[in-house]
């Protein structure tokens, strides 16, 4: 049962092929048995009982659309009552006391909570080495990255130790885990899903989204995530479709564009993947045409100006005095702040902190901050030209497969080129798929489709034609029962 995608378990729980208790019972055992991976930060203590009450209900007739499922949650998502850590030593002890939009939206559509998924730290990182809680492994090659900060969340779900999971993408950080684990993720229009409850890395880049082995999957989950949301007032009012109803639309007569600055000088061997995925859609009936994205070598000097400002002063609110880590026996109020965050911050987080305080500060403010917010606007202006003739831009996700963990510990640049091809889409507020399309020394490989504002529907049912033709979707590492 737990290699049948989401859908397919729907399916088979309203024919009573297995029950939800089953279903949660056996990704509770699976979790159990490879903790190795580090995947799960914290495990759910009711899930069980949430499971028994899905069976009732949907004997009773009740026709969620999520009905009984057990999904996983990024630890940056607050859930009432439970441990929210944003992988950080700073929140190791709090306990949130509301829901996030996120969750509660999903547990009305009668999702289940099987826990926690491990993070990056506040979300800062492309490896998943950053969290306080370790490094998570990726379950293809246990010595590799699952890539970040989203990186729990995808090891959970490549290693089917949940149906699906949610995660956040500030910069990558679903496509880039999808990617390196083999498996869906996409990041919806910016405002398109409500990040209320949310832990703020930088809110003017962050989004929320969720990773699945397939995009119909995908399609079903950002169905019952998305809205506005009156708690968020960068929220879209846009109305939310069913994404479901446009996975089967032929591909005849959409145009993908090839963005020339993204093939240019990359890997053989990520190319060999791309031109195969543009076969593959070829023969569907999508047609392709080059263009260019002139300043999209400039998305991350940008980001690394915008996204640490806004993190410097989202961070601020830790202070050891509200809640949170604090130290043990301050000399005064200055000793207090500064021994509090020191103590509980890692040093990737303190290194954003810095830079962000200092691209903000007085007299560096019009040099810095200002100058990477107008080239965001020359990124998005790219863009809105280029979807004037085209329907969705391909590319790769990544440079290459996972890399090893420790690899770039020592080369934050290496690490920061990790998202070389997917800050761009941040940066517009633009939505963007990572799709699973094959393998390089034996790790996956994904590509990623980019499209234009509130359009998921159209890289959906891209998405969801491409895994029609291919299975590359259905492969699962082999791992210990």
């Amino acid at each position: 049962m737990i290699n049948r995608s989401l859908s397919q378990q729907l399916d088979d729980l309203s024919k009573g092929e297995y029950s939800s208790v089953e279903l949660t019972q056996t990704y509770l055992d699976r979790i159990e048995n490879h903790q190795s991976l580090n995947a799960y930060v914290s495990i759910s203590k009711d899930v069980l009982e949430k499971a028994r009450q899905a069976d009732q209900l949907r004997a009773a007739g009740e026709r969620k659309p999520l009905l009984g499922i057990p999904l996983a949650h990024k630890d940056i998502f607050c859930e009432a009552g439970v441990r929210t850590t944003a992988g950080s030593k700073m929140l190791d002890n709090f306990i949130s006391p509301y829901d996030s939009t996120v969750v509660s939206l999903l547990r009305n559509a009668g999702a289940l909570s099987l826990g926690k998924t491990n993070m990056d730290e506040f979300a800062m990182g492309s490896s998943n080495e950053s969290s306080y809680f370790g490094a998570v492994k990726n379950p293809w090659q246990v010595d590799r990255v699952p890539g970040g900060s989203s990186g729990g969340s995808a090891a959970a779900v490549a290693a089917r130790l949940c149906a699906a999971a949610t995660g956040t993408d500030t910069g990558g950080s679903i496509r880039q885990p999808a990617a390196f684990c083999g498996i869906t993720g996409i990041k919806p229009t910016y405002g398109r899903v409500s990040r209320w409850g949310m832990i703020a890395y930088a809110s003017s880049l962050d989004q929320a989204g969720p990773l699945a082995t397939t995009a119909e999957d995908c399609a079903l989950l950002l169905s019952a995530m998305a809205g506005a949301d009156e708690k968020d007032s960068t929220s879209s009012a846009v109305q939310v479709e069913d994404y479901s109803k446009f996975l089967s639309q032929d591909l005849k007569g959409k145009k993908i564009g090839l963005c020339v600055e993204y093939m240019e000088g990359l890997d053989p061997e990520m190319s060999r993947v791309i031109e195969e995925a543009i076969e593959v859609l070829s023969k569907l009936g999508a047609e392709f045409m080059d263009i260019s994205l002139p300043t999209s070598p400039l998305a991350i000097p940008a980001y690394y100006i915008i996204a640490p400002a806004e993190c410097s002063a989202n961070l601020s609110r830790y202070d050891g005095v509200r809640f949170g880590y604090r130290c043990e026996n301050p000399e005064n109020l200055e000793d207090l702040y500064k021994r509090s965050r020191s103590e509980s911050f890692g040093q990737e987080v303190k290194n954003r902190i810095m830079v962000g305080a200092f691209a903000l500060s007085a007299g560096y403010y019009d040099a810095y901050y200002k100058k990477a917010q107008q080239i965001r606007r020359l990124i998005k202006n790219d863009f809105l030209e280029a979807f004037k003739s085209v329907d969705a831009i391909l590319g790769p996700t990544t440079p290459g497969p996972a890399f090893k963990i420790g690899a770039n510990a020592d080369e934050p640049q290496a690490m920061y080129l990790q998202d070389i091809y997917t800050i761009s889409a941040n940066l517009a507020g633009l939505p963007a798929i990572s799709l699973p399309a094959g393998f390089i020394e034996d790790l996956p490989a994904g590509i990623q489709l980019i499209g234009n504002y509130f359009d998921e529907a159209t890289l959906l049912n891209l998405g969801h034609q491409f895994q029609a033709q291919t299975d590359w979707h259905k492969k699962a590492p082999e791992l210990s029962t």
